[in-house]
């Protein structure tokens, strides 16, 4: 009989979107495989006050809700199935490796799908073509960055564990290790550095990525399509003179340039650019919501939402940079 503490996921990225790939690392986190196979009831008149059950099964879907700590190690596999997908590059004769994930702006970006194996010591299923339409990174004071996303894919099976598949070696991000810059536009990505202000932060929202629900001789969806990505910061602020002038700007409607950064244990050799393990996010947007003044413990703060968009001044609404010790991601 199953019990918790034997779960499990364990995950692998995809050749070919849809061909199930046998996992190669174990997720980090929690979550478990959701069947949405769609059954429906045929309505018939056939004499029979209760019907004769006659069933049939019109589409086929899987769901998956993943969360853990956030780490520099597997945050990038929500990044590669939800934001872009790029390859680790080098920093210089360091043993860093910085991931890249730029969103979309004249065009789409092209994502990776990945097989998702989920179960405990009862039983484990499958599901295949999985990939990120919503994603939430929230973090504060004294704990780790924590890291959820939503996952789709075309169908569960049942299916045992890919055998003998490690469990890897993963360090979290600290909060607290996290500096707020904020600039104009102009500057980007921004420079200027707002001490002792951020309190808390959430940010996420909708990848854009969405199953398009076309007839393609499958129970099942054929293709994914990215449309609209739909992302916002949330930031608690310190009320102080950085809330005070970012509460204007929003009355303004002026632009913002905002960077968060948080860095980790030291990597083994240093690079040019980097020599500890990191976390960028690099955004444009502008504040479409400020609360009005609240407390937390006796302390007087302030939320601010920031809606990220393209601005003309910059080639992007946002990047975000994960630097870790993988010359290729682990899954």
């Amino acid at each position: 009989m199953g019990v918790k503490t034997l779960r499990k996921l364990q995950f692998a990225t995809e050749g070919t979107k849809g061909v199930i790939q046998a996992a190669t690392t174990v997720w980090g986190g929690t979550g478990t495989i959701e069947d949405m196979i769609d059954v429906k009831l045929a309505d018939e008149d056939v004499g029979l006050m209760m019907g004769r059950g006659r069933t049939y099964v019109a589409s086929k879907g899987a769901k998956l809700t993943t969360g853990a700590e956030a780490t520099f190690e597997q945050l990038p596999a929500i990044f590669d199935s939800g934001v872009k997908t790029v390859a680790g590059v080098k920093d210089g004769a360091g043993t860093g490796y910085a991931y890249v994930y730029p969103l979309p702006t004249t065009a789409a970006n092209a994502i990776s799908a990945r097989t998702w194996e989920g179960g405990d010591d009862a039983g484990a299923e499958v599901m295949e073509y999985c990939f990120v339409t919503d994603f939430k990174l929230t973090g504060k004071y004294n704990e780790a960055l924590m890291i959820s996303a939503d996952w789709v894919g075309r169908q569960v099976a049942p299916q045992a564990f890919t055998g003998s598949v490690a469990i890897p070696t993963l360090s979290v991000i600290p909060f607290n290790t996290g500096v707020l810059y904020i600039d104009a536009t102009t500057t980007f990505p921004a420079t200027t550095a707002k001490s002792n202000t951020l309190l808390s932060m959430e940010f996420g929202g909708k990848t854009g990525f969405t199953p398009i629900p076309a007839a393609s001789g499958n129970l099942y969806f054929g293709i994914e399509k990215q449309v609209k990505p739909e992302l916002e910061l949330k930031i608690v602020f310190e009320h102080d003179a950085t809330s005070v002038a970012e509460k204007a700007a929003w009355r303004a409607q002026t632009k913002r340039a905002i960077r968060l950064t948080w860095t980790g244990l030291a990597l083994g050799t240093a690079g040019t650019a980097y020599t500890y393990k990191t976390l960028t996010l690099d955004l444009v947007g502008v504040w479409t919501k400020f609360d009005k003044i609240g407390e937390q413990n006796g302390d007087d703060i302030v939320a601010g939402t920031l809606s990220c968009s393209y601005d003309s001044a910059e080639p992007t609404a946002g990047v975000f940079t994960v630097v870790n010790e993988l010359s290729a991601l682990a899954g």
